[in-house]
């Protein structure tokens, strides 16, 4: 710890060194003034990025940073659709839509955020991802001063609600290098962007919905939840997203830091490769879910910082369904029951069909810590019934899952109720078109409920589409799900005011966050 807390002392005494030297020139005065004026947080976050393009970054680190807004955005409190850079919006038919624009928003280099700038920014968002095509199903789009007329390839009641999507941020499209340098309408625009280290962000001034009292934000990237917890203690950064949960203790007892937990709309799951043989097989898919000890996991690797899964959806939220047959056997006896159902033998302490050993390839990546653990977990536990469990560490999860199919599982984190509703999860994980249909799920009957689920208003007949396909998914162990984890956030209390830890994980760097006088 020692080391730790020495970093910033160079930092202190090359200002101190600077000062001096501008005394000596008669500038001291203004520029001390301006240093001890200026209001900066500086937060480190767990997933780095190399781009940043809103339309298809998958960090979403444009929207997470307060440079870029969505058309509407997520009453978490209520679980609705709120006004953002729309006032409204209404469809007759759940097809045709109109959608009216605030008048006062200008984008971060002066111009304003017109019908047309809007129409230009969403054209782009489709043109340049397959999954936000998929996902707002537009055919149509015309803009006639601050009104959008939208039309959809079918009637999608849902459609407002995908408009929170941070991949539907609306920014300004002439801007010359949009992958290092977007302009957005929020509260900070961008000052300068490392790829995979951090971003320079400075106060909008002319911002619609009022300045940030902050002057600026580092925004930093740091994979490893332990120099994260670190770069707290030793005062380099002033918020910390994830930190290492073993280290909450101790930073409990840092003077000034707190720590917050909060349930999220998040579940840990095991994705499995319904394109692999053996993952073909029901039995095997119940063998490998039998195998999860979830309240194990959760006491050990979570230290209780959140709750066993049944399914994606927290059992808190209103469309989460009562499931059926939630009483899976599990157990390492019964998944060498389900393996022996499926054909497979222990001989020798090698589970095998055929002569063939069950080898099983199984992805997970470090920005998420406890998702190798659960890994290596789930290996030991694999191996005492005779199964060759090999780890792959990958970078990228979305990409390499959507590229590669040389792998059986994975463990994935994923948002699984960011609009507020059960229908982005179910149409993103398991429609044919999904963006994140890793398993390479193409059922039929899973496939018409979720249409149909789309094709739904009323909230009590959606409840009802929603409780049927998860139902679905559980029954077919379609997935498998471990956990739904906390969100945690340590901060300086003595410097930090106004920090909110949202249950969608989209809205960080706002412009209500200040620093303490």
């Amino acid at each position: 710890m020692t080391t730790n807390q020495s970093k910033p002392v160079p930092a202190i005494l090359i200002l101190l060194v600077c000062i001096s030297l501008l005394s000596a020139c008669g500038q001291a005065a203004p520029a001390s003034e301006s240093s001890l004026a200026a209001k900066h947080i500086s937060f480190l976050y767990n997933f780095s990025t190399n781009s940043l393009d809103p339309h298809v970054d998958s960090s979403y680190i444009p929207l997470r940073a307060g440079i870029t807004e969505t058309l509407v955005r997520l009453d978490e409190d209520n679980l609705t659709v709120a006004p953002w850079l729309a006032e409204s919006w209404e469809s007759p038919d759940g097809q045709h839509w109109t959608i009216r624009l605030r008048e006062d928003v200008t984008f971060q280099n002066g111009k304003s955020m017109t019908g047309e700038a809007v129409k230009a920014s969403l054209e782009r968002a489709l043109q340049e991802s397959a999954a936000i095509r998929s996902a707002l199903k537009i055919d149509t789009i015309t803009a006639d001063g601050h009104t959008l007329k939208i039309t959809t390839t079918q009637p999608f009641p849902e459609f407002a609600s995908e408009l929170v999507n941070p991949n539907v941020s609306i920014i300004d499209v002439t801007a010359p290098d949009i992958v290092n340098h977007p302009v957005g309408t929020g509260p900070f625009k961008l000052q300068s962007f490392t790829p995979g280290s951090k971003l320079e962000l400075e106060r909008y001034d002319e911002y619609w919905d009022g300045a940030s009292p902050l002057d600026s934000v580092t925004f930093a990237f740091n994979e490893d939840a332990n120099a994260r917890s670190l770069a707290l203690k030793s005062g380099q950064v002033d918020i910390v997203y994830r930190p290492e949960v073993e280290s909450l203790e101790s930073l409990a007892a840092v003077p000034g830091a707190k720590v917050e937990s909060t349930a999220t709309f998040r579940v840990h799951q095991l994705t499995m490769n319904m394109e692999r043989e053996s993952m073909k097989d029901l039995n095997v898919r119940q063998a490998m879910n039998a195998l999860i000890d979830r309240q194990e996991i959760v006491d050990t690797i979570l230290l209780g910082y959140g709750e066993p899964a049944i399914g994606p959806f927290l059992p808190s939220l209103p469309f989460a369904p009562q499931y059926e047959d939630s009483k899976l056997k599990t157990g390492p006896e019964a998944a060498v029951q389900y393996l022996k159902e499926a054909g497979y033998t222990l001989q020798d302490g090698i589970m095998q069909k055929n002569g063939k050993p069950l080898r099983l390839t199984l992805l997970t990546y470090s920005s998420r810590a406890d998702l190798p653990l659960i890994a290596q977990v789930f290996q030991s536990d694999a191996k005492r019934i005779g199964i060759d469990v090999q780890i792959q560490q990958i970078d990228t999860p979305e990409e390499y899952m959507a590229a590669n199919r040389d792998w059986d599982l994975a463990t994935y984190s994923n948002l699984t109720a960011p609009r507020g509703d059960a229908g982005y999860y179910l149409n993103a994980t398991y429609h044919p078109t999904g963006a994140l249909n890793f398993s390479g799920v193409y059922d039929e009957e899973l496939t018409t409920i979720i249409n149909e689920l789309n094709r739904t208003v009323e909230p009590g007949q959606r409840a009802v589409l929603a409780e049927k396909a998860a139902n679905y998914v559980h029954k077919n162990v379609i997935n498998s799900f471990v956990l739904h984890p906390s969100t945690i956030v340590a901060y300086d209390e003595n410097k930090v005011t106004n920090w909110v830890t949202a249950r969608s994980e989209y809205y960080m760097i706002t412009n209500k966050l200040d620093v303490k006088k």
